[in-house]
């Protein structure tokens, strides 16, 4: 399986994600945001977590005008696999591809832990391999990570299977780290192949780093 890593200035996940993929088997390329073609044999693309552009104006919203998000954008329109991990589930909000914008954490300050999420929809390539119900520990880096959408949208994201996972304590007790709303930590498109999560799963692929639970995660798109 062949992954393509988008880095862009500021983008300090790369590495990270490549080895978390690569430990799982895949064949990873990091591919600079001035290219704007991707390989013709490429299965999934990554936007990893960072701070691109430096966050400036609000986060991602430089990054959706880079080269390579053309591509990325026609590849998810023509049914290509994207997903995109804390700020690069933020380009993912900027450019369109999933629902609702991204706002300041609650109380203001950057959040950096471990998480416990449920997972609440599994019927998708990302959690497959999960369970409905089950809490996972995740951790998670942001300073930006304050879902909102329209209050009259949020129905439609559960109906149609949109929302992937909610925070949560260790119980499964709702728990909200940055204020977002309904605890949402990650989504997806209707059609289920563009998938955008705060939480870090490629920081959860061995248990000597605190969890595993991210490998199980990834492994769900593998073919």
């Amino acid at each position: 399986m062949k992954v393509v890593v988008a880095v862009f200035p500021g983008t300090n996940c790369e590495t990270d994600t490549k080895y978390a993929f690569e430990k799982i088997g895949c064949t990873v390329e990091l591919l600079f945001h001035k290219i704007d073609t991707l390989p013709s044999d490429t299965d999934l693309v990554v936007l990893p977590g960072g701070f691109s552009y430096g966050d400036y104006l609000r986060s991602a919203a430089i990054a959706k005008f880079s080269p390579i998000m053309h591509a990325v954008i026609k590849y998810a329109n023509a049914g290509g696999q994207v997903l995109g991990i804390c700020n690069g589930f933020q380009m993912l909000l900027e450019a369109n591809l999933l629902p609702g914008a991204m706002k300041r954490n609650q109380k203001t300050h950057f959040v950096s832990k471990y998480q416990y999420l449920k997972v609440v929809n599994n019927n998708n390539s990302l959690l497959k391999k999960l369970d409905i119900g089950e809490i996972i520990n995740i951790p998670i880096a942001h300073g930006e990570g304050n879902y909102f959408i329209d209050e009259d949208k949020i129905k439609g994201l559960y109906d149609n299977e949109q929302v992937l996972l909610e925070y949560c304590d260790r119980a499964g007790n709702k728990e909200n780290p940055n204020g977002s709303v309904n605890e949402i930590a990650g989504l997806c498109n209707k059609n289920k192949n563009v998938f955008g999560l705060m939480p870090h799963p490629e920081r959860a692929i061995e248990d000597i780093l605190g969890s595993s639970d991210g490998a199980k995660m990834l492994e769900g798109f593998l073919k």
